[in-house]
């Protein structure tokens, strides 16, 4: 398991094919640019341990600098190309990266903040760069495997939507380079996955699913399709255009594609599908039923963090049975507990935690780390959820977004679900804004599908539609509307954003 043994098997073999171009990266290709690169990192000094960080857009060149690193026994820090130069240099200066691969803009964007820390520049991609030439200094090295490989592993940062970003630090795997792992058995297993694959990936690469889900598949040989970024009805063309078998989603893409005109929904071909999974946050009961009945009991959803600390995974007919829930526990074992860390009962709901899961730790903050453990040593990344009486999981929303509104505690998710139902509605926040009676209110942002249409009519109706839906405590005392609300392109709102905003009034 492990693309080298398919270079061997299969060579001409696509492991890599450009949505929007066609542009195809062969196995054999893949291995000897991995290779190369990993006689680059070695020449430039670095040995197993150490980091480097990618700042690249969904190219290629990726993967050739991530197997690369992979098999050199390095961390690989794959940053945002949606951050500020100030928000790069944090994470630059806080991993300690020796080196960084940026795409052409974004090389001359950061080379005074990679000078200024003592970061080695390369620039990936043809024609003058701000740094040093990667694809010419790659070509200059031999083909052949390094003599000392030993497997790296991520080290990613939180995406910064309750706070400043944290590195998530997993110990560097000790076996051997085609070791199975958890998402390789998981694929295989439950979504049967294997060399005949053909996975799109619609989402930015330097985020945890999409980095892992991409490497998971091309170690079990199949064939990945990189979307640019994601658009609806160009994800649905890429479906029928490759006959893609297998894709990773977030609930924002489904909502995005169900929203499409009838007619463009139908005007592809997606019969190819045998399996596909959604997961990053929770999935809107609505939502998922009308993704199953337009493309089948193929939508599968897992849960779990980038730290990796447990998951879960649910199948279509599993969900269908208990709708909302998440799933059983693939590896740790999901605990839910109280404020103090200690277990609650059967359905009642709290912060998840899992024990027996993976290790982690938070990099450069020890704090942080022991924030994240009860007395017991389970884990836990600050989600909210439940356990049923058969032990499925169902997610709430995360703690940092609860809303207390005059004592009583309002998890924001449920309604951003029921108003992401209303046609007029194209994205929406819920969150509470400082209030002088209740502590904090209800408030919907929302962005209109027709930005013509925001105002206290449209406010009103959606007033009107939420109730009966949620909870009366639960209906917004303000709509207010965005024509934008921010999201990363991976799809997950930047909450702290749209909170911060009725906060920086307040003294």
């Amino acid at each position: 398991m492990h693309p080298s043994i398919h270079a061997a098997a299969d060579p001409a073999k696509p492991a890599i094919v450009m949505a929007s171009t066609g542009d195809v990266v062969t196995y054999r290709e893949l291995e000897d640019r991995s290779n190369r690169t990993a006689h680059l990192l070695r020449a430039l000094g670095l040995r197993r341990g150490d980091v480097i960080a990618i700042l690249i857009d969904n190219r290629a060149d990726f993967f050739d600098i991530i197997w690369g690193a992979n098999r050199c026994g390095l961390y690989y820090v794959c940053i945002s190309t949606q951050l500020l130069a100030a928000e790069i240099e944090f994470i630059l200066q806080d991993c300690g990266a020796k080196v960084l691969f940026a795409s052409p803009g974004l090389d001359t964007r950061i080379a005074d903040v990679a000078s200024a820390n003592g970061v080695e520049l390369f620039s990936v991609g043809t024609g003058d760069g701000a740094g040093r030439d990667f694809l010419a200094e790659r070509a200059a090295m031999p083909a052949v495997r390094i003599a000392d490989e030993s497997t790296g592993n991520d080290m990613l940062y939180s995406s910064g939507t309750t706070g400043r970003p944290k590195g998530i630090q997993p110990p560097l795997p000790d076996g051997p380079l085609d070791e199975p792992n958890g998402l390789t058995n998981l694929g295989s297993t439950a979504y049967g996955m294997g060399q005949d694959t053909v996975f799109l990936s619609p989402a930015p690469l330097y985020h945890a699913a999409p980095l892992r889900w991409c490497m998971a598949v091309q170690k079990l040989g199949g064939t990945v399709i990189i979307m640019d970024k994601f658009d609806p009805e160009g994800a649905l063309a890429a479906i029928e255009r490759y006959h893609v078998t297998h894709a990773q989603w977030v609930p924002t893409h489904f909502v995005r594609m169900l929203k499409l005109p009838e007619d463009a929904r139908n005007r592809y071909d997606c019969s190819s599908l045998r399996n596909v999974f959604h997961a990053a946050a929770p999935c809107p009961i609505e939502v998922k039923r009308a993704m199953i009945d337009w493309w089948g009991p193929i939508v599968h959803e897992f849960y779990g963090g980038t730290e990796a600390n447990g998951l879960t995974n649910i199948g279509p007919e599993q969900w269908l049975a208990k709708p909302g829930s998440v799933g059983l526990p693939m590896w740790g074992i999901p605990k839910i507990c109280d404020e103090a860390g200690e277990e609650v009962p059967v359905g009642e709901t709290g912060t998840i935690y899992f024990a027996e899961g993976q290790p982690f730790e938070y990099h450069n903050d020890p704090e942080k780390t022991a924030a994240s453990r009860n007395a017991q040593g389970w884990t836990t990344i600050g989600d909210v959820g439940r356990l049923d009486e058969d032990g499925y999981l169902y997610l709430t929303d995360r703690k940092s977004y609860m809303i207390i509104s005059g004592g009583v505690n309002i998890y924001p998710q449920e309604i951003e679900n029921q108003l992401l139902l209303h046609p007029d509605v194209a994205d929406a926040a819920v969150i509470g804004a400082p209030d002088p009676d209740l502590g904090e209110r209800v408030v919907a942002v929302v962005q209109p599908v027709d930005p013509a249409k925001a105002g206290p009519e449209l406010a009103s109706a959606l007033i009107d539609w939420l109730k009966g839906r949620v909870g009366r405590q639960k209906v917004p005392r303000q709509v207010d509307f965005d024509p934008a609300l921010p999201r990363t392109p991976s799809g997950k709102l930047l909450k702290r954003l749209v909170r911060d905003r009725y906060r920086a009034d307040v003294p």
